[in-house]
């Protein structure tokens, strides 16, 4: 397990993880070191009994996602700093006063990143070197997030007000991209609750960009207003990546949608294999 995905309160190891820009903690952890229960998914269970607003809301705050634990990835209950500090209201612990203290630095820690994005994207280069992705990587990666910010506030300015139109839009630019929606790519890269861009290479990384630069660009130029306009000016920003896919397939000789994704190795490695891989039958050519 890396170190950059552990932190130690303490004594106790946290696990976390990255997920929608910011700190996750897996849940079991927080309440061991708070309660020293040796039965933490118990305690879970009847914090939540005692607590039925704590219960109405946990579906709001808490999600599933991959964490790496020694015996492999597993599936846990985690919360961002917000949703923790919920939880802990509902511990009757002396200890929860020192976590607090731990969890506003990290709240503080966000805010500084909110008033100088500078030092969020900054951290965000350092967690992805520290998983194992090239700079060459990153530097696509990094750009494509400030590509789909520049799309997503001109959606917000023209009209698109919900998370299920902004989903929409974006399967509209994936679909015509790659054929697939985001959530059909994610099965196809054998993917669960993980990000699907940071399990694309370098090709699909910018062919994401120019679906979401073009499609920004048709909306700008279109003047366009309210929801369907925009999902026209997005399928039609798709549409030209997917040109520029199938252009470059046919040059290739294979397809550029992958299966691949870094579950398992990382994209640094894979990029050495890979160039290794075309040296060794270069040379026997």
């Amino acid at each position: 397990m890396k170190t950059k995905e552990l932190v130690v309160f303490q004594g106790k190891q946290i696990r976390r993880t990255w997920y929608n820009n910011e700190w996750w903690f897996v849940i079991e952890d927080i309440v061991a070191v708070l309660t020293d229960s040796k039965d933490t998914k118990q305690y879970i269970q009847k914090m939540k009994q005692r607590d039925e607003e704590l219960a109405k809301g946990w579906i709001q705050f808490v999600h599933t996602l991959s964490i790496t634990t020694s015996g492999g990835t597993q599936n846990m209950n985690c919360s961002n700093a917000e949703g923790i500090f919920r939880i802990i209201q509902s511990i009757p612990s002396k200890k929860a006063e020192p976590f607090k203290r731990w969890l506003a630095k990290v709240g503080y820690e966000r805010v500084q990143e909110i008033e100088n994005p500078e030092i969020a994207m900054q951290r965000m280069r350092e967690i992805y070197k520290s998983k194992g992705y090239s700079d060459e990587w990153i530097e696509k990666r990094t750009r494509g997030i400030a590509i789909r910010d520049e799309l997503t506030k001109e959606w917000e300015q023209r009209g698109a007000k919900t998370q299920k139109e902004y989903s929409i839009l974006t399967s509209e630019i994936s679909k015509a991209t790659f054929g697939f929606t985001p959530s059909q790519y994610q099965k196809f890269k054998g993917l669960t609750t993980q990000n699907l861009r940071d399990h694309m290479d370098d090709i699909e990384l910018v062919l994401t960009m120019l679906g979401e630069a073009t499609a920004t660009r048709f909306t700008r130029d279109r003047n366009s207003q309210k929801f369907p306009e925009l999902k026209m000016d997005s399928k039609d920003g798709g549409n030209v990546a997917g040109s520029t896919r199938k252009d470059i397939e046919s040059k290739l000789g294979k397809s550029v949608v992958s299966k691949d994704n870094y579950l398992q190795v990382p994209e640094k490695r894979k990029r050495i294999e890979k160039k290794d891989s075309n040296s060794e039958i270069k040379s026997k050519k």
